[in-house]
């Protein structure tokens, strides 16, 4: 999982920022199910980057906002 840059998400339209936020959002659960039930993580920095993804995409939608 790589982390995006905040180059990739400015350049993004606002539908795909939300499609992307939400792909975002259902592996993080997936991944999070997994850690919860036991199962090793296949990836231990996964759930990490997916979270500051996530931080990155909400706060550049809300720098938008405000302009």
């Amino acid at each position: 999982m790589a982390l995006l840059r905040t180059s990739e998400i400015k350049s993004m339209s606002g539908e795909e920022r939300a499609k992307k936020l939400r792909e975002l959002r259902d592996d993080l659960m997936h991944e999070r199910g997994t850690a919860a039930m036991g199962g090793a993580p296949t990836n231990p920095g996964k759930i990490r980057a997916l979270r500051t993804n996530i931080a990155r995409i909400e706060t550049i939608q809300k720098e938008e906002e405000k302009h």
